[in-house]
């Protein structure tokens, strides 16, 4: 039973929030730093409270750093526990790191020869699983990211450039220059477009403490913008997630996207 619920959220990490009324997330131990060779740890799980680690923790397989340079940094000392994965990254740079978690799903089925066939894996396996002649061919596909962003030193942007696949967030506000009673402005994009008309959840951490999760609700505008303003300093997790279609497979039937960013909020 746990090694199916790892398996979804490694997998199809867009259905997590909405079918397991779970969270998933990066908690970075701090998100700007200084220094010659700082070190942050990152906490990396699904739970029913934000950000403690009380359910299942979220699979390193897709794990992912970039370095203010553009390329991929290894990131260090990966473990995964009961409730929680960890790891740390070594920020020699200075500039800014966008650290994530990217899963792609695919799922098949098909008829071959009166038999209903099914199949489960990745984009990159996907090639010539289905064979000539199969009928009622149903494809979907998912793309999931969970991503946070830390600093060492002052702020920079090429870390934080589209890679045109999901969903992503562009920053108009820096994600590691936000301040209490300030509005932050982001931009989403869907492969790489500006996305309108998507609706995007924020909550503040520490909702173990709350009678309540007091979540906002903000949609994109036609240049697919959102802006919020920050009621106070902490943690905030903001969550998105889009249906639509894939027509670069034959038969792609649905695409499931999502997106997950922890952003840090500092006191004036």
């Amino acid at each position: 039973m746990i090694r199916t619920a790892l398996f979804c959220v490694a997998s199809f990490v867009a259905l997590s929030s909405t079918c397991f009324a779970h969270k998933v997330w990066l908690r970075p131990s701090q998100t700007s730093l200084s220094g010659s060779e700082p070190w942050v740890t990152v906490d990396a799980a699904v739970s029913n409270d934000l950000f403690y680690f009380n359910h299942f923790p979220l699979g390193l397989d897709g794990l992912v750093v970039i370095g203010p340079e553009g390329k991929e940094v290894a990131a260090q000392n990966e473990s995964v526990g009961k409730y929680r994965s960890v790891f740390d990254v070594a920020l020699e740079e200075q500039g800014t790191y966008r650290i994530a978690v990217l899963n792609k799903g695919m799922f098949a089925s098909w008829e071959e020869g009166g038999e209903r066939k099914r199949w489960r894996g990745t984009p990159a396996t996907f090639d010539g699983v289905i064979p000539e002649g199969a009928t009622n061919v149903s494809i979907s596909e998912s793309i999931g990211r969970v991503e946070t962003f830390v600093t060492n030193g002052a702020p920079t942007g090429t870390a934080l450039e589209s890679t045109g696949e999901g969903i992503e967030l562009a920053p108009v506000s820096h994600p590691n220059d936000l301040y209490a009673g300030e509005e932050g402005t982001f931009q989403l994009l869907v492969n790489g477009k500006p996305a309108p008309e998507m609706e995007i959840e924020i909550i503040q951490g520490g909702t173990r403490y709350r009678n309540a999760q007091d979540s906002a609700r903000v949609k994109t505008d036609d240049e697919g913008k959102f802006s919020y303003k920050w009621p106070e300093a902490g943690m905030y997790w903001l969550s998105t997630s889009k249906n639509d279609t894939d027509t670069s497979i034959p038969n792609a039937t649905q695409r499931r996207l999502s997106y997950t960013a922890t952003l840090e909020v500092l006191p004036q």
